[in-house]
């Protein structure tokens, strides 16, 4: 990093909002309390958080709903000029955002780091937005012209998890914002700071006017507001599978259009030509990085037969020596798993799968909320372990012996989000790849990836075909269409 962002002046000010929200420009008390933000490597409160409720929702969408109007009426270089802003700021600001991250979210300095350089690069990506087209002309059967015409939606609400607060969140907030829409960002509770304060600190700094990023904090009571306040138009949600069913669900019934991006259990298949020990070395990122924590994280390892033993040797042995630790301490493979709740879900989906008579060969134990990477060999199908998304270092490793079994494998299951295919037979993987349902495709990777100006979604239970990323995506995702004709004289009609 240059001298410049090492000594950039301090952005986030705990006194300013200390157990507040962000509202019309100011951080003011909110109806839900507060809450203490806890390091998970420490259990340590770090911080005190403000936490919204119904009625500061319905005060922020109406103050959302006044802003986007002017704002959406700017000329389009002053919208580009605060995303262009904005990303320099990430940039200018990256190690003290960073050790938010690595503090309240648990993540290592190179996922904090990675995320940071996503982070910029979408409000970068989304500052080519403002000028782009706003339509296209129409073939007309009629001695008229016919335009589609693209307009913001108004109020875009933007709820974002825990596992990756700056890229789930910024990648619909920019972008949204962009457009010409105002926004109510909604992170997770446990990671607000990461998620929630930085954006705002950020776009106040980039001169983002007052009212059109909205800071509500809250639970799943506040979610429901959003969804069912009539200013909102779009959700952009970003969360579990059974989570973004509900957020569907309520969507439909307030006629809300909803962006879900949800969970995964990624499949990685490892032909017979593949090079072991580069499969490990990828496996290892793809199903450890972040402590499995990611929606893209390889859940099920599926190794050709002849390759099955030393492979499971390898990623066991890789595993055992991973360091595990507080990532604020100093240099570990995995930080700590972000609360018990998730911990002890992650142990129990172990012990049934061993119960079942999958083979431990690795972890399978914790201390506090540091839990050792863990390789299952032989996981039953059927086990939770191997057929839901378990969001823990846990890689479940079958065997195949023939390409269509390998398909029926990697397809049986309800996701779809991320496939790796390792072989040195480019081709023949990618006709393989395309037997396998999934929004996302690497051939010689592993399944974790993310570009600020490619279309990120799943299909199946990973998502509603909606996608994040690229300038079509997101004037897809951020606009409505309507449809204009113009005549010189009045049409005339038989009735």
């Amino acid at each position: 990093m240059t001298d410049t962002v090492r000594t950039a002046a301090r952005l986030i000010d705990e006194d300013s909002f200390t157990g507040k929200i962000y509202i019309d420009g100011e951080w003011v008390v909110g109806a839900g309390g507060e809450l203490a933000s806890i390091e998970p490597a420490t259990g340590s409160a770090i911080a005190t958080v403000g936490i919204a409720g119904r009625e500061d929702v319905t005060r922020a969408a109406e103050g959302a709903a006044r802003a986007q109007r002017e704002w959406a009426a700017a000329p389009h270089p002053l919208r580009a000029a605060v995303l262009r802003r904005a990303g320099q700021l990430w940039e200018e600001h990256a190690d003290e955002i960073m050790g938010w991250n690595v503090r309240e979210v648990g993540a290592i300095p190179p996922l904090a780091g990675f995320a940071l350089h996503v982070t910029a690069a979408e409000c970068y990506e989304a500052s080519s937005l403002p000028s782009a087209p706003l339509g296209a002309m129409l073939a007309s059967e009629e001695p008229r012209l016919s335009l589609a015409e693209r307009n913001p939606v108004g109020v875009v609400g933007v709820i974002s998890p825990f596992n990756v607060p700056l890229i789930l969140g910024i990648r619909a907030v920019a972008p949204a914002l962009a457009l010409g829409n105002a926004v109510l960002l909604k992170p997770d509770p446990r990671t607000v700071v990461t998620g929630g304060v930085s954006m705002v600190r950020i776009f106040e700094e980039a001169g983002l006017p007052a009212g059109l990023l909205q800071l509500v904090p809250g639970g799943a009571d506040v979610g429901e507001a959003m969804i069912a306040d009539p200013r909102v138009r779009v959700i952009a949600f970003t969360g579990s599978t059974r989570a973004g069913r509900k957020v569907g669900e309520l969507a439909g019934r307030h006629l809300t259009r909803a962006h879900l991006e949800l969970g995964g259990n990624s499949a990685y298949v490892i032909r017979q030509d593949a090079d072991i020990d580069q499969a490990v070395n990828l496996a290892t990122w793809g199903s450890f990085l972040h402590q499995g924590q990611i929606c893209m994280t390889i859940g099920r390892h599926i190794v050709h037969e002849s390759l099955f033993d030393e492979y499971v040797a390898k990623l066991a042995a890789k595993a055992e020596s991973m360091v595990v630790g507080d990532p604020a301490q100093g240099q570990v493979h995995l930080g700590p798993l972000i609360d018990e709740v998730q911990r002890d879900r992650v142990h129990t989906l172990v012990q049934d799968a061993v119960a079942q008579g999958a083979h431990l060969r690795a972890g399978g134990s914790y201390e506090g909320l540091y839990y050792r990477p863990t390789v299952l060999a032989n996981t039953p199908t059927d086990a939770a372990a191997y057929c839901d998304e378990v969001f823990g270092p846990v890689a479940s490793v079958v065997s195949y012996a023939t390409d269509d079994e390998a398909v029926a494998l990697a397809a049986a299951t309800e996701y779809g989000l991320s496939l790796g295919i390792i072989s040195r037979d480019v081709f023949g993987a990618l006709e393989l790849a395309r037997r396998i349902p999934s929004g996302i495709v690497h051939i010689n990777d592993q399944t974790v990836n993310d570009e600020a100006n490619a279309p990120f979604g799943g299909v199946g239970a990973s998502g509603t075909g909606s996608r994040h990323g690229g300038a079509q995506a997101n004037i897809d995702a951020f606009t409505e269409t309507r449809w204009i004709t113009l005549r010189r004289e009045p049409g005339s009609y038989p009735l």
